[in-house]
């Protein structure tokens, strides 16, 4: 009896939208990657692509962005504590230090959200595009600690006010929690699940407190306790994974 051959598999192409690719390229968030391709800026195969619907075969597609060839790379994930004096950025047009001259990686990694210049604390850093949109993005509920100090007390009232919430440029914030860490009520820890740039300090600004000290504690459950200003760590797969589980549904 003659063996029967089975049928010959044919390859299955694995096409996948083009600000995906780029964004496991490394390169920036997909939202970003959007921007990028509405400004003109990306080629597939020689060709300019300015649609946000155009697919990619990974694996025979040529991609550029400004001209310079992007590939898939293997993702990669740090725990900073930023220190103060250092951007929050890849670049900075007034040649300050950033967080990236900071971290050696032969990846091509960018800050996850914004710390400003003088604020100190977690700050997370990748090549991941779809996990930092994933922690950046409100619907999440991914909290943020962060210990402040600010120029006066805080009244009793304005407490209050930050709890139920206050009204900003970009829609109304509030703080999930609030607790002093001294009796003078001018060192307090916030919790917030905002991710908006400025956020804690426009909140105080908003009514009237000036914010002198800013240190954010807390990502999550990542936290710098075990590190100095400057350093930094490598995480894990499975600390990443075990993000997306906690805050995927």
């Amino acid at each position: 009896m003659k063996a029967q051959l089975k049928p010959k598999q044919k390859k299955v192409i694995k096409m996948i939208r083009l600000n995906k690719f780029i964004s496991d390229c490394g390169i920036a968030s997909r939202r970003k990657a959007e921007e990028l391709i509405l400004q003109a800026r990306i080629e597939v195969n020689g060709k300019l692509v300015t649609t946000l619907a155009f697919s990619v075969d990974p694996e025979k597609d040529v991609v550029t962005v400004d001209g310079e060839k992007i590939k898939l790379k293997n993702h990669v994930y740090f725990l900073l504590y930023k220190p103060s004096g250092v951007i929050a950025s890849t670049i900075d047009e007034k040649k300050r230090k950033t967080v990236i001259e900071l971290i050696k990686t032969k990846e091509k990694i960018f800050p996850v959200g914004r710390l400003d210049y003088n604020t100190t604390g977690v700050l997370l850093l990748t090549n991941d595009g779809d996990f930092a949109n994933f922690v950046l993005h409100p619907s999440n509920h991914i909290p943020r600690e962060y210990e402040v100090k600010i120029d006066k007390p805080l009244s009793e009232e304005d407490e209050k006010k930050l709890l139920k919430g206050v009204f900003l440029e970009g829609g109304r914030g509030k703080f999930e929690s609030l607790k002093f860490t001294s009796k003078s009520r001018k060192f307090v820890i916030v919790v917030s699940h905002e991710g908006r740039n400025h956020f804690v300090k426009n909140m105080f600004q908003t009514i009237n407190y000036t914010v002198e000290k800013l240190h954010r504690s807390k990502f999550d459950g990542f936290n710098v306790n075990d590190l100095v200003p400057g350093s930094y760590v490598k995480l894990s797969e499975e600390e990443i994974k075990h993000v997306y589980e906690k805050y995927r549904f």
